[in-house]
C-alpha cells in the first residue's frame, strides 16, 4: 500500500522510483561537474584569462576523474589523482544503496544498476562531443580516445554500483548463486588486509614527509604567490593516494618509479621527479637500512588477513580456500589501484608501480603470513577421528550358529530309534528280579533254626544280580569294615585276613 500524501491521496510508486533512478543516474556525476566547474572558473578568473575553452576544460577534467588521459599540446597527462576517483566510487555506491531496498525485486535492481551505468555513459558522450568542439578552437586540446573513455567511465561506475547493491542484497545474492558460507568472511578479511596495508603505508608516508621537511619546503619555493602555493597544496592532497599506493608497493617488496627514478626497499635509483611537494616523501639515495623495515608493513597486513580468516574455524580445505580467496581479492584490489594511479606524465615518462610484481607480492605476503596466523590462531578444526568397528562375521553364518544353539537347547539330540532301549521292558525285568530276590530271602530265613550273628551281619548276596536301576544304589557305608573294637551285639567284628 502506498503511503498517503499530505492531501490524503496515495503517493504514486512510479514517480518515487523514477526520482530515485534519476538521482542514481546523474547525481554523483552532476555533483562532480559542479565542483570541477567551480574550480576551473576560479582558476581562469585568478589567471585573468577569458572563458574560451572553459567547457572543454571542464569536460576534460570530468573525464580525468575517471582516469581518462588528457592530451594538451602533444603532452599526455595519464597519471590522474586517485582521490577524486575514490570519492566518485563512494558517491555512486551510496546513491545506489539508497535506491535499492533490501526486499526489492530483481527487476527493480536491474533498473537501478542500468541507471547507475547509463547516466554516466551519456555524460561521457556529451563530454567527448564538447571536447571535440573545443579542440577546433583550442588547437592544443586533443580529443581523448572514445573507446578508452567509455570503458573507464563504465568500470568506475560499475564498481560503485556493485558495492551499493551488494551492501543491500548481499545475502540474497549469496543464496541465489549458492556461494560458500565463508565468502563474507573472505571479503571482510580482504578489506582488512587492504586497509591495514594502505593505512600503515600512509603513516610511513606522513613520517617521511616530516623527515624530508626541508625538501618539501624547497619544492614549495618554485612559486612565490600564495595562490600558487595553495594550488600546489591542493594538487598534493589529490595525489596523496597515489603516493600511498607507491609506498604499499615498496612495503611488499615491489617497486615504484617516477620516470627513470626507481624506489624500493632495497635500492634507489635517482632521477628527475616533478616539483610536487608530496613527492618529497620518496626516499633519496643512498638508501638507509631503515627502509628495509617497510617489509614489516606487509607482514602486519598479512596478520590482519589471517586474524579475520581465523574468526570462524573451518576444516583445513575450507580454511585454505577462504584464505586464498581473501588474499586474491586483496591482491586484485591493490593491483587495480596501482594501475589506476599509474600513467604517463609528459616529459617525465611513466609514473606508477611495477605491475608485474605488485599484485603477486601482495598475494604471497597475505597467503604466507596469513596462513601462519590462521594456524596459530586456531582457525583450523580437525575432523573427528573415526573409530574402527569390531570385525563382524558373515550375517548368514551368525544366523546358522544361532539356529543350532536354539536347537540344542530346546531339542536335545536323541539316539536313533533302532538303538534306543525299550524303557517298559527294562522296568518289568527289574521288578521281576526284585521279586525273585525277596522270595529267596524268605526261604533262607525260614530254613534257619538259630540266628547267626555272622550271617545277620553279612548281607545276602545274589549270585546273579539284575541290572542296577538309578536311584536304588546301595549305601556305601554298608561296605565299610572296622578292624578293631567290640561288636555292639556282644560279639566281635570279623577281621580282614589277607
Amino acid at each position: 500500500m502506498n503511503p498517503p500524501q499530505a492531501g490524503g491521496a496515495p503517493r504514486p510508486v512510479g514517480a518515487r522510483q523514477a526520482r530515485d533512478l534519476l538521482r542514481v543516474a546523474f547525481g554523483p556525476s552532476l555533483v562532480a561537474l559542479v565542483i570541477i566547474a567551480a574550480v576551473t572558473l576560479l582558476q581562469l578568473l585568478i589567471a585573468n584569462s577569458d572563458m574560451t575553452g572553459a567547457f572543454g576544460a571542464i569536460a576534460s577534467m570530468w573525464l580525468g576523474v575517471h582516469q581518462v588521459p588528457v592530451s594538451i599540446a602533444g603532452r599526455v597527462l595519464g597519471v590522474m589523482p586517485l582521490l577524486p576517483l575514490l570519492v566518485m566510487v563512494w558517491g555512486v555506491a551510496r546513491t545506489t544503496a539508497a535506491a535499492t531496498a533490501p526486499q526489492a525485486s530483481w527487476f527493480v535492481i536491474r533498473w537501478v544498476v542500468a541507471a547507475a551505468l547509463g547516466g554516466p555513459l551519456l555524460i561521457a558522450a556529451i563530454s567527448l562531443a564538447i571536447i571535440h568542439d573545443a579542440a577546433s578552437v583550442l588547437t592544443d586540446l586533443q580529443t581523448p580516445d572514445a573507446l578508452q573513455a567509455f570503458t573507464a567511465v563504465l568500470v568506475v561506475h560499475a564498481v560503485g554500483a556493485a558495492f551499493g547493491v551488494a551492501s543491500q542484497v548481499g545475502g540474497r545474492l549469496m543464496a541465489v548463486t549458492r556461494a560458500p558460507d565463508w565468502l563474507p568472511d573472505a571479503l571482510r578479511a580482504a578489506a582488512a588486509g587492504v586497509l591495514a596495508l594502505v593505512g600503515l603505508s600512509g603513516a610511513v608516508t606522513a613520517a617521511s614527509l616530516v623527515v624530508h621537511w626541508g625538501t618539501m619546503h624547497e619544492l614549495y619555493g618554485i612559486t612565490d604567490s600564495i595562490f600558487g602555493q595553495f594550488s600546489l597544496t591542493v594538487l598534493s592532497v589529490l595525489y596523496i593516494p597515489n603516493v600511498i599506493v607507491g609506498a604499499s608497493a615498496i612495503a611488499v617488496g615491489s617497486s615504484a618509479h617516477v620516470g627513470l627514478a626507481t624506489f624500493s626497499s632495497f635500492t634507489v635509483f635517482g632521477g628527475d621527479i616533478p616539483a610536487l611537494p608530496v613527492l618529497a616523501a620518496a626516499p633519496t639515495p643512498p638508501l638507509g637500512p631503515v627502509w628495509v623495515a617497510l617489509l614489516i608493513i606487509g607482514a602486519v597486513a598479512g596478520v590482519a588477513v589471517g586474524q579475520q580468516c581465523a574468526r570462524r574455524p573451518l576444516r583445513p580445505v575450507a580454511a585454505l580456500s577462504k584464505l586464498v580467496v581473501a588474499s586474491a581479492l586483496a591482491a586484485v584490489t591493490m593491483a587495480l589501484l596501482g594501475y589506476a594511479g599509474s600513467g604517463r606524465l609528459g616529459n617525465f615518462g611513466d609514473v606508477g608501480v611495477d605491475q608485474t610484481t605488485f599484485g603477486p607480492a601482495v598475494f604471497l605476503w597475505f597467503v604466507g603470513i596469513g596462513g601462519l596466523t590462521v594456524a596459530m590462531a586456531g582457525g583450523i578444526t580437525r575432523p573427528p577421528r573415526r573409530r574402527r568397528a569390531a570385525p563382524t562375521a558373515d550375517p548368514e553364518a551368525e544366523d546358522a550358529d544361532a539356529g543350532e544353539r536354539h536347537a540344542e537347547v530346546f531339542d536335545p539330540p536323541t539316539a536313533p530309534l533302532d538303538d534306543e532301549p525299550d524303557a517298559t521292558a527294562e522296568a518289568d525285568a527289574v521288578h521281576s528280579d526284585a521279586a525273585a530276590a525277596d522270595e529267596r530271602a524268605d526261604n533262607q530265613r525260614a530254613d534257619t533254626v538259630e540266628f547267626a550273628p555272622d550271617a545277620a551281619a553279612a548281607p545276602a548276596q545274589d549270585p546273579s544280580p539284575g541290572p542296577v536301576v538309578p536311584g536304588d544304589l546301595e549305601d556305601p557305608e554298608e561296605h565299610y569294615i572296622v578292624d578293631d573294637g567290640p561288636d555292639p551285639t556282644g560279639g566281635e567284628y570279623p577281621r580282614r585276613t589277607d
